[in-house]
């Protein structure tokens, strides 16, 4: 079982960047796909949810209207688009996948926003 994300780096603030999770080894479709962030020195937050068939989504209150998750099925990789990115958006972003029995996390990929 691979989770493996992708697209972090630096941006300056107003920017956009696109996360990746590739995910491997099990049947992704029938998982639910979150996205949380641990900022240094803080608790690990929730960031953004979707449902297995992609019908429903969920946000933090703090990036809702800036952030959007997605998924494509056919490609086994779940999706975060940020928009309008703040200092406060600096983080080590991690997908998880939630199934009926099994949660699997991935590595995470970091994100600077900063000038």
């Amino acid at each position: 079982v691979q989770l493996v994300e992708s697209g972090g780096g630096l941006v300056q603030p107003g920017g956009s960047l696109r996360l990746s999770c590739a995910a491997s080894g099990f049947t992704f479709s029938s998982y639910a796909m979150s996205w949380y962030r641990q900022a240094p020195g803080k608790e690990r937050e929730f960031v953004a949810y979707i449902t297995s068939g992609g019908g429903s989504t969920n946000y933090a209150g703090s990036v809702k209207g800036r952030f959007t998750i997605s998924r494509d099925n056919a490609k086994n990789t779940v999706y975060l688009q940020m928009n309008s990115l703040k200092p406060g958006d600096t983080a080590v972003y991690r997908c998880k996948a939630t199934g009926s029995v099994y949660t699997y996390w991935g590595q995470g990929t970091q994100v600077t926003v900063s000038s």
